[in-house]
């Protein structure tokens, strides 16, 4: 294929957030970020630590990813699955070095929410809940942060509902403040844009899609976001990992997080045309 879709291209921008020998996890129901620690796995990061969200377990070699991340398949070739608690102890010590948090809402700090939107005695939308990850949010060395819903206006906000999994800094204070010894954020990529955050923990805007002006992330975001000195274009991605997210996502399931219309950005290999 001459060409590739946004997609694509998103999940594997999401998987070039992971370093070799890292100790990655990703938490339930997250398509993206599951297919993106696959796809690293192969190809610029193979000695990182994969830990399966369900399943907790280490790195496996599944045939491709099914439709629900609690599927015995992602277990396969495993070299250890772990006890949910294992897991757990790992985190809070900080021998996890990366997980995969997006949200319902993400505010500034990148604190987010899983649990409700709207007052909590009585939310206009319920969530699914945390999970535990406002624990080891504070705890693991580093987050990734996604969302593939920034274009909405509703998800970047200025302020959570409520604080479902810890960013730099809450109302309450600062991560050092808290006695955190997790990093927290250190990047969030959306649909729009690739964002790190600044000295003082807010986002700042640092990557661009191809297809997207800075004007348009301004209105779709909730506050007033600092801009990188120079924004540089999303770098494309290569043929091979093109071929890697292909054979190991041949099902899609990555597509479910997206709205419709983001399905209908393509562009060429050879750059980055629409």
């Amino acid at each position: 294929m001459s060409s590739y879709t946004f997609d694509e291209w998103y999940v594997i921008r999401l998987a070039r957030t992971i370093s070799d020998r890292e100790v990655v996890f990703h938490g339930f129901a997250s398509p993206c970020a599951q297919v993106a620690m696959h796809v690293a796995k192969r190809t610029h990061a193979p000695n990182m630590m994969l830990i399966e969200g369900a399943m907790y377990a280490i790195n496996p070699d599944p045939p491709f990813i099914p439709p629900t991340s609690n599927d015995s398949s992602l277990k396969r070739g495993a070299a250890y699955s772990m006890r949910f608690e294992e897991f757990f102890d790992a985190a809070i010590r900080g021998d996890v070095d990366r997980m995969f948090v997006s949200g319902g809402q993400i505010d500034m700090y990148g604190n987010t929410n899983v649990t409700a939107v709207g007052p909590l005695e009585r939310p206009k939308v319920k969530l699914g809940g945390g999970g535990g990850g406002c624990n080891i949010s504070a705890t693991i060395k580093q987050l990734t942060l996604w969302t593939t819903r920034h274009r909405s206006g509703r998800t970047i906000v200025a302020e959570c509902d409520f604080i479902t999994d810890i960013g730099h800094r809450t109302p309450a204070g600062t991560r050092e403040e808290l006695d955190y010894t997790g990093g927290g954020p250190q990047c969030l990529v959306s649909e729009l844009g690739v964002f790190d955050y600044d000295s003082q923990g807010r986002m700042r805007l640092q990557e661009l899609w191809p297809d997207v002006t800075v004007e348009q992330v301004r209105e779709a975001t909730g506050f007033e976001f600092a801009v990188a000195d120079e924004v540089i274009p999303v770098a494309p991605p290569t043929q091979a990992e093109l071929d890697v997210l292909r054979a190991i996502d041949p099902l899609g399931v990555r597509r479910g997080e997206f709205d419709p219309r983001e399905m209908e950005r393509e562009f060429d290999l050879v750059g980055a045309g629409v």
